[in-house]
């Protein structure tokens, strides 16, 4: 590690859980994330912060003027931008330790089992129920983790999974769940509720990478920032 590397990573080297082996460990990753909007982009800012060696990151949407209330990083002036270029090119100003890739495509099953073959955990942080569903079908049939974020006013939840755990097909039932799906188009989303969900999927990330804590593995993690209350339910 260079001294730019000890000073940049400063804070994550003094974290007992983390440390030398853990940066080590961060810095030999491969993580993909598929979405590249509220709950996408923030975790993939922490995740290059964190000093995340590769990101893939994938999203076929362009900049709306209507994202900016909850997708940070990106301006006024990108409206009408790739999602995913705008955001790779933000991901490298931050760190550019760091290798990204960006696809400006939505991923469909044949795609995603040829890009997440070399991964090291994926972040679900799209929008829709289907392309949960999706990731879990074939991270299952890779035997890659994952962590699935979903948010819905001021409410938002949290799940992980890896091989010999409950996943998302196993908790959701795929016709309850599009049947009661309301997009954030209709049904509004807080911007801060994203924040905190991406922040539990980046944190999720960094847990299973070094090791360290316990994973959200057969919970959910909910939380209601109407009331400030929140819950770990047990699903396995």
């Amino acid at each position: 590690m260079t001294e730019e590397e000890r000073i940049r990573y400063a804070r994550m080297l003094a974290i007992p859980e983390i440390g030398k082996s853990g940066m080590e460990k961060l810095r030999q990753a491969h993580v993909f994330i598929t979405g590249c909007g509220a709950l996408g982009s923030l975790t993939a800012m922490y995740l290059a912060g964190a000093g995340i060696g590769k990101i893939s990151i994938a999203d076929f949407d362009t900049i709306d003027i209507s994202n900016l209330q909850r997708q940070l990083f990106y301006a006024t002036a990108d409206v009408g931008k790739s999602k995913a270029e705008t955001l790779a090119e933000k991901l490298i100003s931050l760190n550019p330790d760091c290798e990204i890739k960006y696809i400006k495509k939505m991923m469909t099953p044949s795609s995603a089992k040829i890009a997440y073959a070399d991964c090291s955990f994926i972040i679900d942080a799209t929008d829709n129920p289907s392309s949960k569903f999706m990731t879990d079908s074939v991270c299952h049939e890779l035997e890659i983790p994952y962590c699935i974020g979903g948010i819905a006013g001021f409410s938002g939840q949290v799940m992980s999974w890896s091989p010999g755990h409950a996943g998302y097909n196993d908790i959701f039932h795929p016709q309850g769940v599009e049947s009661g799906f309301t997009p954030c188009s209709l049904g509004g989303v807080l911007g801060p509720a994203a924040g905190v969900i991406a922040c539990c999927q980046a944190s999720e990330t960094i847990k299973h990478l070094t090791g360290s804590g316990e994973m959200l593995f057969d919970r959910i993690f909910t939380i209601d920032l109407l009331t400030m209350q929140s819950h770990t339910i047990e699903v396995g």
